[in-house]
């Protein structure tokens, strides 16, 4: 179970566990957006750009830091839903990069209703390398605790 709106201490850091890029995430991902583009699936065309390589989509990264932060039981199952995202990218996630998430809670709301607050949370993105590859704030509607949860 997740944290609660009330359990998340403002400017307190999480780290991530870090997660592997793959081949077959970026394919996976191609076929689910329908987003074909050259610098994710032809190694040929990447091999004449900058990267030199085909890097990830960066809205495939954006989700594996969601991913990797429900992992940590930060958000899963008292997240009520995603008010609002916004999201820079920095740097290109290649295949074979280790990506991992800082989270920070950077805003709390409560809601006019007892059941729920707004959580602003801060992620940012980093590879193995330590290198910062994208910054984003994600604002939730999130559970509060009942008077029988404490």
């Amino acid at each position: 179970m997740g944290l609660h709106f009330e359990d998340f201490d403002l400017d307190s850091s999480i780290t991530t566990r870090g997660r592997t890029v793959g081949e077959g995430d970026i394919t996976l991902f191609a076929g689910l957006s329908g987003d074909f583009n050259p610098l994710h699936v032809d190694s040929e065309y990447c091999a004449g750009t900058p990267f030199g390589e085909r890097i990830a989509h960066g809205p495939l990264t954006l989700a594996m830091a969601i991913g990797l932060m429900s992992q940590q039981n930060l958000i899963d199952a008292t997240t009520m839903g995603l008010l609002d995202l916004h999201w820079t990218f920095t740097g290109p996630v290649k295949i074979g990069d280790t990506v991992h998430a800082v989270v920070t809670a950077v805003e709390k709301i409560p809601s006019r209703k007892p059941d729920r607050g707004i959580v602003t949370l801060r992620l940012e993105v980093h590879n193995q390398r330590g290198e910062h590859i994208q910054t984003g704030h994600l604002k939730l509607l999130m559970k509060r605790r009942t008077e029988d949860q404490g």
